[in-house]
């Protein structure tokens, strides 16, 4: 006797859900451009659920199971989203909605960065192109593919910087990409003037509070912080004298931009670099955050 297979059991790992699915249909390009000029679009479903199990499984695109279409047409797919912006564009529509349901903390955000080991498969890559190689979307979440490729060796061995700011509750707003040796406090601007959070009209732009750990400590931060009425929550290096008036209580907080790291860390194509170009490799970021809010309702 053949046993029933459930719905979700159905679903293959990694798929999209009816749920997931409903909320992402209306805010990706028409499948028929309107009825306008232009090839209609390979199914946008079948298509998504082949670059999430890239994503997850960090396998070689070439081994992209047959199910999902042809791996060229969904790695076009990918990159073309990349290029025009409809990733970053995503991930703005679906943290402007949660802000708008009051599911987003403006008391403290948190900064930190992580290294993340590149394998021999991303390097090689041509310093110059005929093409900009561009990660689009507005001005503010634009990235030109930098020179280095955001590549170099560190204490951490070849990789690179993956710099990250998130809310109190781990949703993580902005992303930035730097060579593995780079220092955190030379990607701070970079990585703050990159939230992809909307503006809200009679909001506040920045948070009350940003904690970091004491690679941040430096007084060009902190006066960049209080310029824009930030308060500062970061403990000072052993060379400086301490703050009388740390906030110690707030500053426990701060783990949770470590445990949002580990969290984007448990797609493998986050966890290892594979991608030669850093455009590539923060487009899927995004893919894994993108995947990280629909999760959360």
């Amino acid at each position: 006797m053949t046993k029933k297979l459930t719905r979700r059991q159905r679903r293959r790992r990694y798929e999209l859900c009816n749920r997931n699915w409903e909320r992402l249909r209306p805010l990706l390009p028409h499948p028929t451009h309107h009825r306008g000029v232009g090839r209609p679009w390979r199914p946008h479903r079948r298509i998504l659920n082949g670059i999430r199990w890239i994503l997850h499984s960090g396998a070689p695109w070439r081994d992209l199971p047959g199910r999902y279409g042809p791996w060229e047409t969904v790695y076009a797919r990918f990159n073309r989203w990349r290029q025009d912006g409809t990733w970053n564009n995503l991930l703005s529509r679906f943290l402007g909605r949660l802000d708008r349901q009051g599911g987003i903390d403006h008391d403290l955000w948190c900064i930190d960065a992580t290294i993340i080991r590149a394998s021999r498969a991303a390097g090689g890559a041509r310093r110059l192109s005929a093409t900009p190689r561009l990660l689009g979307g507005k001005q503010a979440t634009q990235l030109l593919e930098p020179e280095d490729h955001a590549l170099g060796r560190s204490q951490g061995g070849f990789g690179t910087k993956v710099h990250l700011l998130c809310d109190s509750q781990g949703i993580v707003l902005s992303l930035y990409v730097t060579a593995g040796q780079r220092h955190e406090s030379k990607a701070f601007e970079s990585t703050m003037s990159r939230v992809a959070l909307p503006k809200q009209l009679g909001a506040k732009r920045w948070p009350a509070k940003l904690a970091g750990d004491k690679g941040y400590s430096y007084p060009r931060l902190r006066r960049w912080l209080k310029r824009r009425q930030v308060q500062d929550v970061i403990p000072s290096r052993k060379d400086q004298p301490r703050r009388a008036d740390f906030d110690k209580e707030t500053y426990r907080r701060r783990n949770i931009v470590e445990r949002a790291i580990g969290w984007q860390k448990e797609c493998r194509r986050l966890g290892t670099r594979y991608e030669k170009l850093a455009v590539n490799f923060l487009a899927f970021w995004i893919v894994g955050l993108i995947g990280k809010l629909l999760s959360r309702g």
